[in-house]
C-alpha cells in the first residue's frame, strides 16, 4: 500500500495565513511611505498658506495610516510566536481570532491605499474635494488615540517652525567700506634715458681711442 498524503492540520493553515498576511503588510508598508511623504508636504504647503486645518487634517491621516502598520504588525509578530507554539492546539481559537482581526485590520490598511490622488484631495477646495476632506475628518474622530493625536500635534508645531524660519527674512549683511589708499604722484621729471648697447659700445670705442692718442703723444 502507498503511503497515505500528509494530513493538512490547523497549525499548518494558520502559519499559512500568517504568511499571507505578513507579505500583504510588507506591500501595504511599501506602499504606504508614498502617501505618508506626500501628506506631509501637503502640510507644509498648507502652513506655507496659512491654511492650519487642512494641514492638520493631512498630519492626522498620516498618522492613523502609520499606526495601522505599526498595530498589524506587532498583532501578526505576536501571533508568529502562538503559532509556532508546542501548546497550539490549547490556543487555536485565540491565534484564528488573531487572524480575522488582522484581516480586518489589512482591509482597513487596503481601504487607505487610495492612491496619490485621494491625497491630493486633502488640499483641495472644490466641493466634492472639501466632502472629501469632512469624511476623512469624521473617520479619523473615532480611529485616532489621545497620544496620536498629541503626537500629530508636536509635529505640526515643528513644521509651522520650519516653515516660519524659511519665510523670515534674511538679514542683510553689512558692507564694509573699502578703504581708500592714497596713490603715489606721477614724477614730473623725466626719468634719464637709458644709452643703448650700440651707444655704449662706440663710447667705450671712442674711450680706447683717446686713451692711445693720449700714450702716443
Amino acid at each position: 500500500m502507498g503511503n497515505s498524503p500528509s494530513r493538512v492540520t490547523a497549525q499548518d493553515k494558520a502559519i499559512l495565513d500568517l504568511k499571507t498576511q505578513r507579505d500583504k503588510l510588507h506591500q501595504y508598508q511599501r506602499k504606504i511611505t508614498v502617501l505618508t511623504d506626500r501628506e506631509t508636504a501637503i502640510a507644509r504647503q498648507m502652513l506655507a498658506k496659512g491654511d492650519k486645518q487642512r494641514a492638520l487634517l493631512a498630519l492626522r491621516r498620516k498618522k492613523y495610516q502609520e499606526s495601522l502598520l505599526q498595530k498589524t504588525d506587532g498583532q501578526l509578530e505576536q501571533l508568529e510566536k502562538l503559532t509556532s507554539s508546542v501548546e497550539f492546539a490549547l490556543i487555536q481559537k485565540d491565534v484564528f481570532f488573531g487572524l480575522q482581526q488582522g484581516t480586518k485590520v489589512l482591509k482597513e490598511i487596503h481601504a487607505e491605499m487610495g492612491g496619490l490622488e485621494h491625497v491630493e484631495k486633502m488640499m483641495g477646495e472644490t466641493a466634492e474635494e472639501v466632502a472629501y476632506q469632512q469624511e476623512v475628518s469624521d473617520m479619523l474622530g473615532g480611529r485616532i488615540s489621545n497620544q496620536d493625536e498629541d503626537e500629530v500635534e508636536e509635529e505640526l508645531a515643528a513644521l509651522e517652525a520650519e516653515v516660519a524660519a524659511k519665510n523670515q527674512p534674511q538679514p542683510a549683511v553689512p558692507v564694509q567700506p573699502v578703504p581708500q589708499v592714497p596713490l603715489p604722484n606721477v614724477p614730473d621729471t623725466e626719468l634719464p634715458s637709458t644709452p643703448s648697447r650700440a651707444e655704449e659700445e662706440r663710447q667705450q670705442q671712442r674711450q680706447r681711442q683717446e686713451e692711445r692718442q693720449a700714450m702716443l703723444a
